[in-house]
């Protein structure tokens, strides 16, 4: 049974470095060894079972689905086997809820497309960059005010048309502009998530439903990585990053520091830190904690690339909000 995740946030006037505590996952159902990457089909089968019930599977067209999600499933358990093999990395891979999809199917359902230069900036497919913006306006409000709420996704990709398109990508910039410009913007409970990929937008003119307000935002200068940290320091920060590779994929912890491919996805830069002399940031994006470690990942700073890992610093902004 794995070891549980804690993590811990510490905010103070100056919200200084977010203090993470992890007792490092040691990938569910089982790790390999370098003299153990090859497994019998029993045994498959009941990590397969295992995994099925971890993650609440139950495929619509029965027996011939799960027969192919499990074909698929053994793959990308060779993958994890073959990796984890391997001494000497700075971090591990393992099952996670992402285990019965091929490369293709994930990012058709996660990804979405690949990022795109527009406007002389980059426009992010998808709807993640709802999630980004939106986890952004909770954090500051919470760190302003002292109250989480849990605010509507949903409304940015019915209504918001700043540059931003539904589930077909956008910017988290001008989502932070939309929600400027319209007064605040609804809690979940009041304009719940629908999963639907734009519907006419339900929003009323009364300023009576708007429970969170913001007074701005920054962009962070692109490239700029001494920027972004001074950011992250005081609040968590939205940022787009490329995010399509198997590793990326089936991340389990430690500090991620190999290509992660060039389809595109949303995150929240929550913190750094350093670890046996590896420099990192902490980002969470949102997939659920059966991703990475406990929905965060590790990932790889102060690397020569010019637009940080994985294009972190290509894009980074973040509402602004004086304290109450």
């Amino acid at each position: 049974m794995s070891t549980p995740i804690t993590f811990t946030f510490t905010f103070t006037t100056t919200l200084t470095l977010v203090i993470i505590s992890v007792s490092l996952l040691s990938w569910s159902l089982g790790s390999a060894t370098a003299t153990e990457t090859q497994r019998n089909e029993t045994e498959v089968r009941l990590l397969y079972e295992q995994w099925l019930v971890e993650n609440g599977k139950n495929y619509i067209n029965g027996l011939e689905e799960k027969e192919k999600r499990f074909k698929i499933f053994s793959d990308n358990l060779k993958f994890i086997d073959e990796h984890n093999s391997v001494p000497n990395r700075s971090y591990e891979v393992g099952l996670t809820r992402f285990a019965d999809l091929t490369k293709e199917e994930f990012r058709g359902m996660y990804l979405g497309s690949k990022i795109e230069k527009t406007r002389g900036g980059s426009v992010v497919g998808e709807s993640g960059w709802a999630f980004s913006a939106i986890g952004a306006v909770e954090s500051i409000n919470q760190i302003t005010t002292g109250e989480l709420l849990s605010l509507s996704v949903q409304e940015l990709i019915d209504c918001d048309g700043y540059f931003n398109y539904g589930c077909n990508g956008g910017f988290m910039n001008m989502a932070f502009k939309y929600i400027m410009e319209k007064g605040g913007t609804e809690t979940d409970k009041y304009y719940p998530y629908t999963d639907i990929h734009r519907s006419p937008c339900r929003t009323t003119k009364t300023k009576n439903t708007r429970a969170v307000t913001i007074d701005g935002y920054e962009d962070v200068p692109r490239g700029d990585k001494m920027s972004l940290k001074k950011a992250v320091a005081h609040q968590p920060v939205s940022a787009a990053i490329y995010a399509d590779g198997a590793a990326f994929r089936h991340y389990k912890g430690g500090v991620f520091n190999v290509s992660c491919g060039l389809w595109d996805s949303y995150h929240i830069v929550v913190g750094y830190g350093s670890s046996q002399g590896k420099d990192y940031w902490i980002i969470r994006n949102s997939w659920g904690i059966n991703w990475g470690e406990g929905g965060y990942m590790k990932l790889q700073r102060n690397v020569k690339y010019p637009l940080g890992k994985c294009g972190l610093t290509m894009m980074p902004s973040y509402p602004t909000k004086l304290a109450v």
